[in-house]
């Protein structure tokens, strides 16, 4: 391979999913763009167009790769003779993997037909909060579990803390919303933003998947806190719940090759921080997938260290997380917890 086509395909491998999507969508004029994007939910929408402001000096060579990748995607994709939420369903699992777009599809393919919720999705999170804080934990609970998990965690965490495990509880053992409910829902946002719904129907939201998921992206102290709420409440729930979360102890699920790829892209600085309040288990594997000067440097690095805060530790296990998934997004790696979920 000569340098310059090392350098394309350097610089073609450097995209991510969403900035490729970026690319194309800039290939394809304002008209289309718009009207591929009005396809999109909102938080999509905001991470390619904040993509999309940020390509500097895309070459027609990059250009072309995306736009062939595209269409060889597309291809292997598309299959004629199936139903349109068997092909939805097809293309996530293609683009996301089997659980991780069970729940996008499940939300996607049963949800409410609500104006007023669609709106919220545009909205920041503490204008969320603010308007649903005093709403009965049902309707709260609803509302959240609508909502991307990240959104609905930094709701989570503006609501007052005495509301948060009973909010949680009730999206965990929530099954289908009685269009009564929903009726409620419609009621209060169309009273906050005048907007209208024409739901009537039972609708799949919530579960102890939906929890987890919200619960995974809390800040560390509340979701302990929140986590040992519920059990307290309610043991047998608590423990559903926990099994299908990504925490710092699921990385010890992950293949051998994705942690390769994760502990990479670590700073070393914070993969030690993290390790402090790593399980043994944990620590034996990182060891293992490190290089043997790597893995020496980073025992006699432990083996030195004092004593660290504890929110130290939480934070720094917490970026290695949220790196994590974004790898996982992207497609570079797959992590697991310990309910074998694949995100």
């Amino acid at each position: 391979m000569t340098d310059l086509q090392s350098m394309k395909h350097s610089e073609e491998s450097s995209r991510n999913g969403v900035e490729r999507a970026a690319i194309l969508l800039m290939t394809l004029g304002e008209a289309e763009a718009a009207k591929v994007l009005r396809h999109m939910g909102a938080r999509t929408v905001q991470r390619i167009g904040s993509a999309m402001a940020q390509l500097r000096d895309v070459s027609r060579d990059e250009v072309g790769n995306v736009v062939s990748g595209f269409a060889c995607d597309l291809e292997k994709s598309t299959s004629l003779g199936i139903s349109s939420d068997d092909y939805v369903r097809k293309v996530l699992v293609n683009a996301l993997g089997e659980n991780k777009a069970s729940g996008i599809v499940d939300r996607m393919l049963n949800k409410p037909s609500s104006k007023g919720l669609d709106a919220l999705k545009w909205m920041d999170p503490r204008s969320i909060a603010e308007m649903i804080r005093l709403e009965h934990p049902q309707i709260i609970s609803i509302v959240l579990a609508c909502l991307d998990a990240d959104v609905s965690a930094e709701v989570l965490s503006l609501l007052p803390e005495t509301t948060r495990p009973d909010v949680m509880i009730r999206i965990a053992t929530m099954d289908e919303v009685h269009p009564a409910a929903l009726s409620e829902l419609d009621e209060m946002v169309d009273r906050q933003l005048s907007a209208k719904t024409e739901s009537s129907r039972s609708a799949s939201l919530g579960g102890t998947r939906v929890a987890a998921e919200i619960l995974n992206q809390v800040e560390a102290g509340q979701q302990a806190a929140m986590m040992d709420r519920i059990n307290k409440i309610d043991s047998q729930l608590s423990e559903k719940i926990q099994a299908l979360m990504f925490v710092f102890d699921s990385l010890s699920e992950m293949d051998d090759r994705s942690l390769q790829d994760l502990l990479r892209v670590i700073p070393s600085d914070r993969l030690l921080l993290a390790m402090k309040g790593a399980k043994p288990a944990l620590r034996e594997k990182i060891f293992r997938n490190l290089s043997q000067r790597a893995a020496d440097t980073l025992r006699e690095e432990l083996d030195a260290m004092g004593k660290v805060r504890l929110s130290e530790v939480e934070a720094a296990q917490k970026e290695i997380l949220d790196t994590a998934r974004k790898l996982a997004e992207a497609g570079t790696i797959s992590i697991a917890g310990s309910g074998d979920i694949y995100i």
